[in-house]
């Protein structure tokens, strides 16, 4: 059998139009007809299937293994009333099946990781689905309080602010607006608590946070006020221009984007009072004022 390295471009030509024939198994080069490689396998079925109903039919694996389940998804099942053959099991071989099942949970339920899984997957894929998390961030959210659980940070803690801190600590390190107010809400847990349950988690993990931009957010509170698009440009204007004079250092991100919001809405006649800002960016009069004042000073240089 031929070699199954892997080539970028024809060794006789310097062509890199290779194309496969997975009639012949071989690679060849489009340019000058040489057989670069030859012997690959295809790792696909051996069947072949026109819609989905049918490839759903012939496919004899089950479902990819995947972290949100508690189980992973290679969970066992003792189910049926018939044998291989289509044959009606009888009373004997069905009391027996009974008790293989009964002895299959209670074993699953004796594991203590299991059975905290089985609480925290489920509560996790809740919340995900109700601040509408994508898919992928949902799998690193479900592998981060794994890592938690493997370190035995929960016991004695609550799961579910575990779950929200696993979730919020994904969506920082992705740079997904969502704020731990927001996600505490979807919880079942208050506020203080996941807070404390997230700083347990970045300290015992040692995680790196990246420092959010207070960009991200303006678009999310230009949303809910319902400003014009121009306004929500200059308000990214003024964020920019203020980065520029090293004037977003330290401070809060959330609190620069409603001011920067306030002074744009004020700039093009749109009215919108501190109160209505600050409640939209989930901060406070006093600090919108502030910010405000610190990049009014950016503009006037």
């Amino acid at each position: 059998m031929g070699s199954q390295i892997k080539v970028s471009a024809c060794p006789k030509c310097g062509g890199a139009n290779l194309v496969d024939d997975p009639e012949s198994g071989e690679e060849i080069c489009t340019e000058c007809g040489l057989v670069v490689s030859e012997g690959m396998f295809d790792a696909g079925p051996e069947w072949r299937a026109f819609t989905i109903i049918e490839r759903d039919e012939r496919a004899r694996t089950g479902m990819q293994t995947t972290p949100i389940l508690f189980d992973r998804g290679l969970s066992t099942n003792f189910r049926g009333l018939k044998d291989g053959v289509g044959k009606p099991l009888n009373v004997a071989i069905l009391g027996k099946m009974n008790r293989l099942r009964r002895y299959d949970h209670r074993s699953k339920i004796n594991d203590s990781q299991a059975r905290n899984l089985s609480i925290a997957m489920p509560e996790l894929d809740r919340v995900a689905t109700q601040i509408h998390l994508s898919e992928m961030a949902k799998l690193q959210a479900a592998q981060l309080y794994r890592k938690v659980l493997d370190k035995d940070l929960v016991r004695g803690r609550s799961i579910e602010s575990f779950v929200a801190a696993s979730i919020y600590a994904v969506c920082r390190m992705n740079g997904i607006p969502r704020p731990l107010r927001n996600i505490s809400k979807a919880s079942t847990r208050d506020y203080l608590e996941v807070a404390r349950s997230y700083r347990i988690l970045v300290r015992e993990l040692d995680l790196r946070m990246p420092i959010d931009d207070s960009m991200k957010f303006v678009t999310s509170i230009a949303s809910k006020l319902g400003v014009e698009r121009r306004t929500e440009q200059r308000a990214v204007e003024i964020l920019m221009l203020a980065k520029k004079h090293k004037g977003l250092a330290g401070k809060y991100p959330r609190g620069v984007a409603a001011a920067a919001l306030y002074l744009a809405c004020l700039e093009n006649k749109e009215k919108r009072t501190q109160k209505d800002v600050a409640t939209a960016a989930g901060t406070s009069e006093v600090t919108l004022r502030n910010r405000v004042r610190g990049l009014g000073g950016d503009l006037d240089r």
